[in-house]
């Protein structure tokens, strides 16, 4: 493949990031009668390489050799905000598990959906742990090893006590939450999940003394 136009068509297909028109190819070589001769060639040239040049309608681009799709899948992290009402379950489970859904609502003062949970189980933070032996049996629900690996904790003693936020004069309007949002540095809080922040918010039955 020493031919120049062979060349052009070649650097011009590896540097597009999208598949290029039939004219515009042609605009760039000489031997522009021979378009489709050269462009087959190079399909053949690079048919059992680890990318191939592919036609898609009237335009032409290089992709990997789908016999290498499943080595190549690429997983990427996708970063997604919490929103209050995850930070309240979140910090809720934290300081009080086992605990039930149905007295995670009682803390909250309002009923939940599943979103909180379903969303925190996805993240790992939080776990099926067994059930309380009450009518019903609900599912009590835990923090994982991934949480406190995430938050930096040498473990569950490490957050902070009733004590330790009052000493420190955080201990207004859901202190335990501001807490752990702050560890996440996570500023997505969605304004639609906010629960009226004059409401004492049973912190007694929130925040353990130890």
């Amino acid at each position: 493949m020493e031919n120049k136009d062979i060349k052009i068509l070649e650097a011009i297909l590896f540097a597009s990031g999208e598949p290029v028109e039939e004219d515009d190819l042609k605009d760039k070589i000489n031997d522009k009668k021979n378009l489709s001769n050269y462009l087959t060639m190079i399909q053949d040239f690079y048919q059992n390489r680890g990318i191939n040049l592919i036609k898609t309608g009237h335009k032409w681009s290089f992709r990997t050799s789908t016999d290498l799709i499943d080595e190549l899948t690429i997983f990427k992290n996708q970063k997604r905000k919490l929103s209050r009402a995850a930070l309240e379950t979140l910090s809720i489970i934290a300081y009080q598990q086992p605990i039930t859904r149905s007295e995670i609502e009682n803390i909250r003062g309002v009923q939940m959906g599943r979103g909180s949970i379903d969303h925190l189980m996805e993240i790992g933070w939080i776990k099926p742990s067994g059930r309380k032996n009450i009518p019903g049996k609900p599912t009590l629900w835990t923090t994982t090893e991934k949480f406190i690996e995430h938050f930096g904790l040498k473990d569950l003693s490490d957050l902070p006590n009733k004590d330790e936020l009052k000493a420190s004069g955080f201990l207004d309007k859901r202190a335990a939450i501001a807490t752990i949002s702050d560890l996440a540095k996570n500023d997505g809080i969605n304004e639609d999940d906010v629960i009226d922040n004059n409401e004492n918010d049973n912190l007694d039955d929130f925040i353990p003394n130890n």
